[in-house]
């Protein structure tokens, strides 16, 4: 079995300020495996009746038997009131570890009925990154990003087109229904269908409300839905001029390259493809090594766009744009962008480049790196933030 090296520096990490860690992550995205493979765990399957009838049954006897010992409870959710065991655990057992697993962010459902404010670390176990693919024994990145990054779909030695289908049964039936309860199925997956097919574009409410047949409300609850069980990333604009930049309008991501391939039914991937798929891996990354840092877009009202924008609280903002090559980036955005932020690090993140080069474009000092660059600097920026060291 494959060890997850960054995730569980991650948990270790956690578990060092709170006895309490959520750990959540889209379906398959290899919460469970993560979970078992801690050492010394003793593992919990809430969605097994037996499981759900010893811990509901009187929790602070069940937390008692784990002697001071850490405790994986796995798909918590299935429990009638998941937020009430892992209070009295956070509460009345400091001593013992609890990870509970989870497909949504903590109280995105009425079923959470308390959040934990300040008794729990959260973790976002994203689709695999890049110390995943060293993990895994694959440098085979153009294999990640036409699979994707869900482990049983990486390690398909088919394109797993089929299993994206049955992907979503079980997420309407085992995510969705039980934890938001909503009704209309068929507009639901539609709207996700959708946003995967246009991943990276605009979100206009009015343009996806008709052929989904439901009302711009609707539309709006239901992305919020898809963001709060990791299917989307919402990406909002940075700016502060509405008469020059896009101040209001949202991008949307999808979660996965592998469901954007078979959505468009890319069977083999284009060189112009893998270009639209870098820009999702690279978001992956960051949203894996720097969770609590805010990533924007920006874009001006003569189109002129920059990819993302990591912005710290006073700190200057990080422009990253992402190409394929380094020989096919033009700086017209990133000067446009400069223009307005003038103090902003420029970052060119390519699938070609190996080591970081700084090229002056008009006037503009831009640093091309890789991915690993790219890794590094989220890795010591998370460094600074905490006093700590990194882990990755």
């Amino acid at each position: 079995m494959e060890q997850r090296t960054f995730w569980l520096g991650q948990i270790d990490a956690a578990f060092r300020s709170r006895s309490v860690v959520w750990l959540s992550g889209v379906r398959r995205t290899g919460k469970t495996t993560l979970a078992r493979s801690l050492p010394e765990v003793a593992y919990f399957d809430c969605e097994l009746p037996r499981v759900r009838r010893e811990i509901e049954g009187d929790p602070e006897a069940f937390l008692r038997s784990a002697g001071g010992g850490t405790l994986a409870l796995d798909e918590i959710h299935r429990l009638a009131n998941p937020s009430e065991v892992l209070k009295i655990a956070a509460d009345h057992f400091p001593r013992t570890r609890v990870l509970a697993t989870g497909s949504s962010a903590l109280g995105a459902s009425a079923k959470f009925r308390d959040t934990l404010a300040g008794r729990k670390r959260e973790i976002r176990l994203t689709p695999m990154m890049s110390q995943d693919l060293r993990d895994f024994g694959s440098a085979d990145l153009r294999r990640r990003l036409h699979h994707g990054g869900l482990p049983p779909m990486f390690l398909s030695p088919e394109f797993p087109e089929r299993d994206v289908s049955e992907w979503f049964d079980a997420y309407w039936a085992r995510d969705i229904q039980e934890l938001f309860r909503l009704e209309r199925r068929a507009a639901f997956l539609r709207l996700a269908e959708l946003l995967i097919l246009q991943s990276g574009g605009m979100f206009e409410a009015s343009k996806l409300a008709r052929p989904c047949e439901v009302s711009r409300s609707t539309i709006a609850n239901y992305l919020a839905v898809l963001e709060a069980t990791y299917l989307v990333h919402v990406i909002r604009p940075l700016g502060g001029n509405a008469a020059a930049e896009i101040v209001a309008a949202p991008k949307v991501y999808a979660f996965d390259t592998g469901f954007i391939c078979a959505m468009r039914g890319w069977d083999r991937l284009r060189p112009e493809d893998e270009g639209h798929l870098w820009e999702h891996y690279v978001l992956n990354e960051i949203v894996a090594r720097s969770p609590a840092r805010e990533v924007r877009y920006w874009r001006d009202k003569q189109g002129r766009e920059v990819d993302f924008v990591l912005a710290a609280r006073g700190r200057p903002p990080v422009a990253v744009e992402c190409k394929r090559s380094a020989a096919d980036f033009d700086a017209a955005g990133l000067r446009a962008f400069r223009a307005r932020h003038p103090g902003a690090e420029n970052l060119v993140v390519c699938m070609d480049v190996d080591r970081d080069t700084v090229r002056t474009l008009g006037g503009l000092p831009v640093t091309f790196t890789g991915l690993d660059g790219l890794a590094a600097r989220l890795s010591s920026a998370g460094s600074a933030r905490t006093g700590t060291r990194s882990r990755a």
